[in-house]
């Protein structure tokens, strides 16, 4: 569980560790984006591709965070989520545990109506 001033503590670890997961992930993207569905060497670039998502997904979990996407993270508040996708610059999103991704909500009017306790 966070609160929004742990959360906000973690945030630039979690950002860093996900722009160089990105930014690892581009050239081989790109590479698997312009070989043909025959090249043998499809299954290599791919288990690549697999790797750099794995290392990522398993660094965001052992920071205690919820992993709903590529690149797409939740911080746990006990009632929902604190909600950030890369390469959002800041932590601005908040959505129960019932609405998901479409029903995010600014954090601050999330903040302003409910008090939660963890704000």
């Amino acid at each position: 569980m966070f609160s929004l001033a742990e959360a906000r503590e973690v945030f630039p670890l979690v950002k860093r560790i996900t722009t160089e997961a990105f930014n690892e992930l581009a050239p081989i993207k790109l590479r698997l984006e312009n070989m043909l569905s025959t090249d043998p060497r499809i299954a290599q670039v791919e288990g690549q591709y697999e790797d750099v998502v794995k290392r990522w997904v398993m660094k965001m979990e052992r920071l205690g965070l919820v992993v709903k996407g590529l690149w797409l993270v939740d911080f746990d508040t006990g009632d929902g989520y604190i909600c950030w996708k890369h390469p959002e610059i800041r932590l601005g999103y908040y959505h129960d545990y019932a609405a998901g991704f479409s029903g995010r909500r600014a954090l601050t009017d999330v903040i302003s109506e409910m008090s939660p306790d963890w704000a």
